[in-house]
């Protein structure tokens, strides 16, 4: 029975030690990949669900800006087997005003089915100026089978949106999201 050399043996040992330590760094950078992700898209803006706790904060003296009036329009995308629209088409408010839009959900499957809204705004430069103060798209939503329900929108436009828009669209894309728990 040979045995290695003791330097030979020495040397797999610092290599093994290497090797795990840079397993172990890899899965750790893995790991935190996905808080960095939603910190880096929080900060440039891009596909922002929700305010960090899904609630807005109004200020105490917000005024409605009654000297102007934002036509509000309301579009809905469904990626998968839903009817999802809005109930109304559109609606006119003033900068400040807190208003309310219905969304309209009908599960057309015999299974139940979890899905999340994603919202988008037209003109981008509307989206840090639209404040949702209650939305179904905070949270992942489990409709039964052949379930139709309708969820609240509350928002106010922020009054510091720029005095040259004058029409914003709130579209919702509303998808299913595959392999969630749906026993809930």
């Amino acid at each position: 029975m040979a045995t290695e050399p003791t330097g030979k043996t020495e040397s797999n040992r610092k290599l093994l030690i290497k090797l795990v330590v840079c397993a172990l760094l890899m899965a750790g950078f893995g790991y935190a990949l996905v808080p960095i992700y939603k910190q880096l898209c929080e900060i440039m803006g891009i596909n922002v669900l929700t305010q960090s706790d899904g609630t807005v904060e109004r200020d105490a003296n917000t005024q409605i800006d009654k000297s102007r009036t934002i036509t509000i329009e309301f579009d809905a995308n469904a990626r998968g087997p839903w009817r999802f629209r809005p109930v109304q088409s559109s609606m006119k408010v003033h900068p400040g005003e807190l208003a309310t839009v219905m969304y309209e959900v009908v599960n057309t499957q015999s299974r139940a089915m979890a899905a999340q809204a994603i919202p988008s705004y037209s003109p981008q430069s509307a989206t840090p100026h639209f404040k949702k103060v209650e939305c179904f798209c905070f949270k992942q939503q489990t409709l039964k089978p052949n379930e139709a329900r309708q969820f609240p929108v509350v928002f106010f436009i922020d009054p510091k949106l720029p005095r040259e828009v004058k029409n914003i669209t709130l579209s919702y894309t509303f998808f299913e999201i595959a392999g969630a728990d749906v026993s809930k």
